[in-house]
């Protein structure tokens, strides 16, 4: 098995590195390791991060390293004076052994990583990619329904400005019987690009407007919010509260059916906490946490 450089798309993941990161996940999950004993992680974020952030810090901690951080680093690293993302690239590289970045513009991974010695993992570029997040997700879709092919998957949201939708549709076309279906306010679907990929895979999906119709049939709902700092007011408020989860549409969604999203979630999902402690299909929890053991394997496969 080829050993990735970098990871700064999803279309570099063949089949065979995703089960082989799924099945070392596993066994990180119940088994200590500290195989990145020495090593140390810079963790470079231009734009607000809750779990992909501590996820990645907490995965190195857990496997012997270290980390260094700018949670800020909009704000709180040379890029306010006007550094280049290449010049940060190749003086951070220089103090740490594998970089992780998300940046607001899109490409900024590949800038990165076109002039650094070191791996640098994207952990979300604008309106780009977010491979780690699509790998954590197809990890939740494993573990939840025992299989990542023949499934129906609908994308709910904001198609348009979401990474996430797009490089988990990049990850769903390595696989047999899948079918897309996306769901979203019409001045927010989805890119040509993506659907051209799928098309180019023999991939199945349609497009819908009434989410109503689309729950009883799906496998997976994948929910995504509204960005609004993505997007003009008025784009905002077309498309605010269009599409909502709450008990009453929790009805429509099949008994082994799951519920994802990448969170952080506002006025999309509206169930009570003791849905979301005690209802199965809820996986979104869940889902947050297969992203640390997926971000300890990904880690080990870069630096181990």
């Amino acid at each position: 098995m080829e050993k990735l450089p970098y990871l700064v798309e999803s279309q570099q993941l063949s089949q065979e590195l995703i089960f082989e990161l799924f099945k070392r996940a596993d066994t990180l999950r119940k088994t200590p390791s500290r195989t990145l004993y020495g090593k140390v992680l810079a963790t470079l974020f231009y734009e607000p991060s809750t779990r992909t952030r501590l996820s990645f810090e907490t995965a190195m901690l857990r496997l012997g390293g270290q980390v260094v951080s700018t949670e800020n680093a909009k704000e709180f690293s040379s890029a306010v004076k006007g550094e280049s993302i290449e010049d940060t690239a190749r003086i951070v590289g220089a103090y740490a052994d594998c970089i992780v970045m998300r940046h607001y513009e899109d490409g900024a991974a590949k800038r990165a990583i076109a002039v650094s010695k070191k791996p640098v993992i994207n952990a979300g570029d604008g309106r780009g990619q977010h491979p780690t997040q699509a790998l954590l997700d197809l990890y939740t879709i494993y573990r939840e329904i025992g299989r990542v092919e023949n499934i129906t998957v609908a994308m709910v949201g904001d198609l348009a400005n979401g990474r996430t939708i797009r490089s988990l549709s990049y990850l769903l076309g390595k696989f047999k019987g899948i079918k897309i279906i996306f769901v979203c306010p019409q001045n927010l679907c989805v890119g040509n690009d993506i659907k051209e990929y799928l098309t180019r895979h023999n991939v199945k999906y349609s497009e819908e407007t009434d989410l109503a119709k689309v729950l009883p049939t799906a496998d997976i709902i994948y929910m995504t919010r509204i960005q609004k700092e993505r997007m003009s007011e008025e784009d905002y408020k077309k498309s605010k509260g269009k599409y909502t989860l709450n008990m009453e549409s929790l009805k429509l969604v099949k008994p082994n059916s799951r519920i994802l999203h990448p969170l952080p979630h506002v006025e999309e999902i509206d169930f009570t906490i003791e849905a979301e402690e005690n209802d199965k299909r809820i996986a979104y929890f869940r889902q947050a946490e297969n992203g640390l053991y997926i971000r300890m394997a990904i880690l080990e496969h870069l630096l181990g």
